[in-house]
């Protein structure tokens, strides 16, 4: 169970409320059903990320943007400027969410009188009752198990946390262990992967952006596309249990080029220690061996095919119906 009530929450609402989004972030709402969500970006002119982000068709003509903590001064400016037309409000203070991941997490929450959760696919969200409290429960996770996000009021946001714990199958977990889950599933987070110098395209991430374009960045974006880039974000497994770290830099003896490290760690799922890097395209085949200096030393490793470890509990279905 992991306390993620820094996250930032932004809604937009109003006619037009979809389109108007779908200008102002690299997310593909258009078609994107009342009850599901989707992973995107706020971009900017340049085509870097100004943030990662999820989008939430709660009706509509309602979304609701899910953002990173760090940069919500920022994104609401951005986003209040872009969305003219529609009514944006920054609820984070008025939402609190929590994250139960694992593989009994649906069990857990049916214990707390959820309901039968077996139809809430990868992806998709609704409203519930656990323990009396309206909850929006999501489905997305950032762990790579099966996971949901609760999303209540503030006031209920310390008595759905004990009420969760009084399950025997559910423990307390820190962002640290978050981040270890997270990089063993080579998923970005911004400030490490992400950042206004990177686009969508070097972080191999331009799966998820639209394909018709019309948004803020989408030009850049389909010209780095075109003309090629000099970096692309990999995966290294190293020899050992020692990790390198963000800044550390990367050498590639053959192919020769040199690159930096964005996050790496010991995996405890893996046993040794990964990381996520950008290198020259030539030097991300799987298997091309790989250096990192890590304050004066050397550690040797390999890169890897991403994701690092999956055991494909996020994606499978809820539960078999007999």
């Amino acid at each position: 169970l992991f306390d993620t009530c820094h996250m930032s929450e932004f809604r937009v609402t109003g006619p037009g409320a979809v389109e108007t989004v779908a200008r102002a972030v690299a997310c593909r709402v258009r078609t994107l059903d009342v009850g599901r969500c989707r992973y995107g970006f706020l971009l900017n002119e340049s085509g870097g990320v100004l943030d990662d982000l999820l989008c939430y068709r709660l009706a509509e003509d309602e979304i609701m943007i899910v953002a990173n903590a760090g940069t919500r001064q920022r994104d609401a400016e951005v986003l209040e400027q872009r969305l003219a037309g529609v009514t944006f409000r920054d609820v984070s203070d008025a939402t609190a969410k929590l994250d139960l991941q694992g593989p009994a997490s649906m069990e857990v929450l049916q214990r707390l009188g959820a309901g039968d959760l077996c139809d809430l696919h990868y992806f998709h969200f609704r409203r519930t009752r656990l323990a009396g409290m309206d909850v929006l429960t999501s489905r997305t996770g950032y762990t790579g198990e099966r996971g949901y996000e609760l999303y209540v009021e503030p006031k209920h946001a310390a008595d759905l946390w004990n009420r969760l714990l009084e399950d025997e199958a559910v423990e307390p977990a820190g962002l640290g262990a978050r981040d270890t889950l997270r990089l063993e599933m080579a998923l970005p987070l911004y400030g490490q992967e992400l950042d206004e110098s990177v686009t969508p395209v070097e972080a191999n991430l331009d799966r998820f952006l639209p394909k018709a374009g019309g948004y803020v960045g989408a030009e850049a974006v389909a010209e780095r596309a075109r003309r090629g880039v000099d970096r692309r974000l990999a995966g290294i497994v190293f020899d050992g249990r020692r990790a390198a770290r963000h800044g550390d830099a990367v050498t590639c003896p053959d192919p020769p080029g040199e690159g930096t490290v964005t996050s790496g760690s010991f995996a405890p799922s893996l046993g040794c220690a990964v990381a996520l890097a950008y290198l020259p395209p030539a030097c991300t085949r799987t298997g091309t061996r790989v250096r990192a200096e890590v304050h004066g030393s050397r550690i040797d490793g390999q890169v890897a095919d991403l994701p690092f470890y999956t055991n494909g509990t996020a994606r499978e279905p809820s539960c078999e119906r007999k």
